[in-house]
């Protein structure tokens, strides 16, 4: 299979830039339709002066005995406690009139925080909750989201959010606000209730589960609910459209809070995984029996040891397979216990990824404990993360086991020191040593700045930094440095970035990911949203242009392309529509091959590419979004379609099917590649849940599926079932006899797996 095959749909429209003769039709096109809609009416965005307000404080009430979680709150305590009485509009109009509202009340003990939400609404018939999963995407249901800032820096926190159907999320605050990391965990729980009146829920949230100052007597704290089915969202602090939930610098204060008790601070969580393997039809089965251990040891309030043995993969869920028609790598996230726990202390610098690419994640774990593919034992890991003052610190070192012809065991360590600076800014130092293939003399070290501030013009965010790294080891040549810049204005009615990253040629850091080297990139982003408030079938109007141009070491272009959103509005109903406008080129100096006999001879390529996107409004039971990109692609043509489809008969059960094709016509040849998928999800309660993912992809020829069983049986544990199965079409082996009555099947075994991980945390 070539690498340019199944794993990602189309090039995305990422930040891109073209010849100016290109680029001055779009541009004008899209301003002209700004001109067009503003006298149409827009809602008035007044000026906010947030920096003087004081910010909004809730006293924690006292619990003297345990609430009982029900999602009742029929406790007097409740009603008796302080409370926020109500929150402000921001969506669809800043300061508007809520239909459904909210009262919020905190409670503490010296040992757990509690949450008591009452979210009523006028037709509580209407309540969209369609996840009971962990960390479902809750951004298309109503849902009650919670921040804690426990460091008062306003740069970190934590993240807490839960549907009316007792689905639970949580998430680090990341990149200082701009966003938020679902991969980590934290043991917390969470009940809920219906009435005429709307829904209830009670959290209960232990303080050992949460790093923190413990001479605070006050935290930052925010509050936000969304009502999907009217698609309004009120917030406590900050209730307007340029801040974020996740900023911590705009929140407001939960205060009264008592001297906290985390007793000896030490949780032991053993594990077991045990099951059998097969691979391929003629191999025997061969049983497991492993035993892991995690060990976290609480270092005062503000920091925490961690101690792993034998981590592995056994619960994570498969990767999901995309579709790759460009010549570089792409990113999977990291989903380990492990190295997920602080892992907020390891970000670094600013305009290196974003939700449309990754161009530099200097250190990415997910080379620890895997190799072209295939899994590494890790033996063992220490970690330990937190804060002293206002510096961030986080250290970590892993020990990986020998793996026959593939690896030798190595040892590899990372350490990550930030120091806040004025009031949201940073200044910060990375190093990693070590090699996941037991190389000599490997390294990585580099220094990042991040000027960062929400009170720009009163209450505006604007976001500009630099960083810079260098990398060596044994047999690496060429320049090992990379260095980058960003401006950002990352605001509701207007977004604007410019990001420069320059990646030598030999940066090619052991435990990082760099997709592409030996370039200098310059991308920008513009986007302008407008709330007409005379049409009333029309939510919002997003306007963006994202260039792109990416030029090689010599100042020779290689890559560029200019993206363009003419139309991308919302509508009042929720669905959304969008029409882009993509002018690319590639220069090609090697041949690339697309797909299996398709190779691209060298030379410069300039095309054009058309989307047009269709998205259904989620409230609805059946929902989803069809995409189609066309027009021309190097020497040829190319249609990427992708349906998106999930069918809610019910809030027990979820279907959620994809498909997707590329039909490539080019003059090296022609290419027909289909991927599929069907994901089950049998919800049975917040704390119990079936999900078999089914994938298959015509260049591969492999059906794979992955049936996972969760029963957290405990707030403290968990049982996991894991049954894979992968076969492979063998249709097109010329050595394959076909298929009858007495002739083999034409799928044959590829691997099987059934695995059962049972583990358990001890807390004293």
């Amino acid at each position: 299979m070539s690498r340019a095959s199944i794993n990602h749909l189309h090039p995305t429209p990422d930040m891109i830039r073209s010849r100016p003769a290109l680029a001055f039709p779009f541009l004008t096109l899209n301003l002209l339709v700004s001109v067009l809609v503003t006298p149409l009416g827009v809602v008035a965005q007044p000026a906010k002066d947030e920096g003087a307000q004081t910010r909004p404080s809730l006293p924690v009430g006292r619990v003297s005995d345990d609430l009982r979680l029900d999602g009742v709150l029929s406790e007097s305590v409740w009603a008796s406690a302080p409370g926020i009485q109500g929150l402000t509009m921001i969506e669809p109009f800043e300061g508007g009139d809520l239909k459904a509202e909210t009262r919020v009340v905190a409670l503490a003990s010296p040992t757990d925080l509690f949450i008591g939400v009452e979210a009523r609404d006028p037709d509580p018939g209407g309540i969209v909750s369609t996840s009971k999963a962990r960390d479902p995407e809750l951004q298309a249901e109503d849902y009650i989201k919670i921040v804690f800032d426990p460091f008062l820096d306003g740069r970190t926190g934590y993240i807490f959010a839960l549907n009316p159907g007792g689905a639970r999320y949580d998430a680090l605050v990341a990149r200082r606000g701009e966003g938020e990391d679902p991969q980590w965990d934290a043991v917390w729980e969470a009940t809920t209730s219906r009435d005429s009146g709307g829904w209830y829920a009670e959290i209960r949230i232990p303080l050992q589960s949460l790093t923190f100052d413990g001479s605070l007597d006050r935290w930052g704290f925010n509050v936000e609910r969304r009502v999907e089915r009217l698609q309004e969202v009120s917030r406590w602090a900050s209730p307007f459209r340029d801040a974020k939930i996740a900023q911590t610098s705009r929140a407001g204060l939960l205060t009264n809070l008592p001297t906290f008790d985390t007793g000896a601070g030490l949780t032991i969580r053993p594990a077991i995984v045990t099951g059998g393997e097969k691979a391929g039809e003629n191999g025997s089965w061969e049983g497991t029996f492993e035993p892991s251990l995690d060990v976290f040891q609480r270092l005062g309030s503000n920091s925490t040891a961690m101690v792993t043995v034998n981590t592995d993969f056994a619960e994570t869920e498969v990767d999901t397979r995309r579709t790759n028609l460009t010549r570089f790598p792409l990113f999977f996230p990291e989903k380990r216990t492990f190295f997920l726990e602080g892992s907020d202390i390891f970000d670094f610098g600013i305009g290196m990824s974003s939700p449309y690419h990754s161009d530099v994640v200097p250190f990415f774990t997910r080379r620890i404990g895997l190799f072209e593919g295939e899994a590494v034992p890790l033996e063992a890991g220490g970690k330990v993360s937190g804060k002293a003052g206002s510096t961030n610190y986080g250290a970590l070192v892993t020990r990986t086991g020998e793996v026959d012809d593939l690896v030798p065991g190595t040892t590899m360590a990372a350490m990550r020191v930030r120091q806040n600076v004025l009031e949201e800014s940073n200044l910060g130092l990375l190093a990693t040593f070590g090699d996941p293939s037991g190389l000599e003399g490997s390294y990585m070290v580099g220094a990042d700045a991040t000027y960062q501030t929400s009170r720009l013009f009163g209450s505006k965010n604007l976001i500009a930094g630099f960083w810079g790294l260098v990398t060596d080891r044994d047999g690496l040549d060429g320049d090992k440095t990379a260095f980058g810049a960003k401006v950002d204005y990352p605001n509701d009615t207007w977004d604007v970035a410019l990001t420069f990253l320059r990646i030598g040629d030999g940066f090619d850091p052991a435990m990082g990911f760099v997709p592409r080297r030996g370039i200098n990139k310059l991308f920008g982003g513009m986007s302008f949203k407008l709330y007409p408030s005379s049409l009333s079938w029309l939510r919002m109007m997003n306007h963006q242009l994202r260039p792109m141009l990416i030029l090689d070491l010599d100042g020779d272009w290689e890559s560029y392309r200019f993206f363009t959103a003419p139309i991308n509005w919302r509508l009042e109903s929720g669905d959304r529509i969008e029409i882009n406008v993509n002018p690319e080129g590639e220069r090609l100096d090697d041949p690339f091959e697309i797909a299996d006999g398709v190779v691209i001879e060298p030379g410069s390529y300039h095309f054009m590419r058309y989307r047009l996107e269709w998205e259904m409004a989620s409230k609805r039971a059946v929902s989803g979004q069809l995409t189609w990109w066309f027009g021309s692609f190097y020497d040829g043509s190319l249609d990427q379609i992708e349906a998106k489809v999930r069918v809610r008969p019910s809030e027990l059960v979820i279907f959620d099917l994809t498909a997707t094709r590329n039909i490539g016509e080019l003059e090296a040849g022609d290419f027909d590649q289909s991927l599929y998928g069907l994901r089950v999800l049998a919800n049975f309660s917040p704390d119990l849940q079936l999900t078999s993912f089914v994938q298959y992809d015509d260049d591969s020829k492999k059906l794979g599926t992955n049936t996972r069983l969760r029963w957290t049986f405990h707030p403290l544990g968990d049982l996991f079932l894991v049954y894979n199965y992968n076969v492979i079409d063998r249709s097109d082996d010329p050595d394959y006899p076909g298929s009858s009555m007495n002739r083999p099947s034409r799928w044959a075994l590829d691997a099987t797996q059934l695995m059962l991980k049972v583990q358990y945390a001890l807390r004293f």
